[in-house]
């Protein structure tokens, strides 16, 4: 090669850099396409070409099968999408419920391999909880041939320490006291485990695998059992100073003076959660066979959808204040109601219309979950990826 065509080391050192972060938003991001690095990065689109196409070379990252782009994107191909490789070790996801513990296996690049539901009170039986939730874990590694798992993520009900992953409020888990979940997991499992609130993985579920993928400014909201939201700022999900931001489900509200498991009256959970719902809809429908195995998908008459529809309204006015706040263009119901229940979404977005600022309300969309009950253990599969490829 003549010498005045031979690379100089800057110009090698500043195509390094571009690649490093070009991969750098792809990690973050857990899945771009190429047009959109061109806008993250302000590089031109050949530059973006060429790293990408040495990244893929070194087999850093990978392109994945065609997706759909999203609702209001209009017509044409739809772009494929870049990620980061995945790595060999497998990783976890727990999902503790106040009634109910999921639990997941996946590949590095948090995609499921399988996952499985038990039922229990874990608000109540925290020893059992974690017990139940370690063996269920190792059951499916023993099924899939794995014997050493990576990065582990659980989710909570509740705020947790963001420093040693301990449960900070005794009040909403009262079993809970004086046990933190991240170190006696890692001492069952032997493997590192990241704790996170479920609002939380809730958010960053739908952030990558859900609608939330369309947003980069909204408030995901859990409505289940309690009453919890996950933040989601300029593309990044926000936990405040100390990891409690989202702790809604304990807002006062007027005039109410139904006895929380807070110790104070009135709270938003006390009035609009499942079991307070469940209730009310079993009071107004007396002969009901399904006393015993309640539903809310059983229920479709006039008196259930305005009580659901209420108690969505209730939501929705703590929620306006939010949005005034905050100015999101979306709020995303969750949880076992945001699932089951639309008539109570109706009602969130009738509260958001009538109560947040004119043009603030104007730029939200209300929806429903688009993963279901599934959000929660989406997301900390999705985290669990994250932290296996640094």
């Amino acid at each position: 090669m003549l010498a005045g065509m031979r690379t100089s080391p800057e110009r090698t050192s500043a195509r390094n850099r571009t690649r490093e972060d070009i991969y750098s938003h792809i990690r973050a991001a857990g899945r771009l396409t190429r047009s959109a690095l061109v806008e993250l990065t302000g590089l031109s689109p050949s530059t973006v070409g060429h790293a990408v196409s040495w990244l893929l070379q070194e087999g850093r990252i990978v392109e994945s099968d065609l997706e759909d782009k999203g609702p209001g994107s209009g017509s044409g191909r739809p772009a494929s999408m870049l990620r980061v490789a995945p790595s060999d070790t497998p990783i976890a996801a727990i999902d503790f419920g106040h009634s109910h513990i999921r639990i997941a296996i996946g590949n590095s690049l948090g995609e499921t391999i399988e996952e499985r539901t038990l039922e229990l009170d874990v608000d109540l039986m925290a020893t059992e909880a974690l017990d139940l939730a370690v063996a269920g874990v190792e059951d499916l590694c023993r099924r899939h041939g794995i014997d050493q798992l990576g990065t582990v993520v659980a989710g909570t009900p509740g705020p947790v320490d963001p420093l040693n992953g301990a449960v900070r409020s005794p009040t909403i888990l009262s079993s809970w006291v004086g046990i933190a979940p991240k170190q006696e997991l890692q001492r069952r499992l032997g493997t590192v485990v990241h704790v996170e609130n479920d609002a939380t993985l809730g958010a960053l579920g739908e952030l990558r695998r859900g609608i939330g993928r369309f947003h980069r400014d909204f408030l995901y909201v859990k409505a289940s059992h309690g009453i919890g939201a996950g933040l989601v700022i300029n593309g990044e999900v926000y936990r405040g100073a100390t990891g409690l931001a989202g702790e809604i489900g304990h807002t006062p509200l007027s005039g109410r003076s139904e006895l929380c498991r807070c110790g104070n009256r009135g709270c938003l959970e006390s009035v609009v959660a499942v079991r307070p719902l469940q209730e009310q809809i079993l009071h107004s429908h007396p002969y009901s066979p399904v006393q015993d195995s309640f539903s809310f998908e059983d229920f479709d008459d006039a008196v259930t959808q305005r009580i659901l529809n209420e108690a969505g309204r209730t939501l929705g006015r703590v929620l306006a204040d939010l949005c005034n706040l905050l100015n999101p263009t979306a709020l995303i119901i969750g949880g076992q109601l945001g699932a089951s229940a639309p008539e109570l979404v109706e009602g969130v977005r009738a509260s958001v219309i009538r109560y947040a600022q004119p043009a603030t309300a104007a730029a939200i969309e209300v929806v429903q979950t688009s993963l279901g009950s599934r959000a929660e253990l989406l997301g900390a599969l999705e985290l669990a990826g994250r932290l296996a490829n640094p």
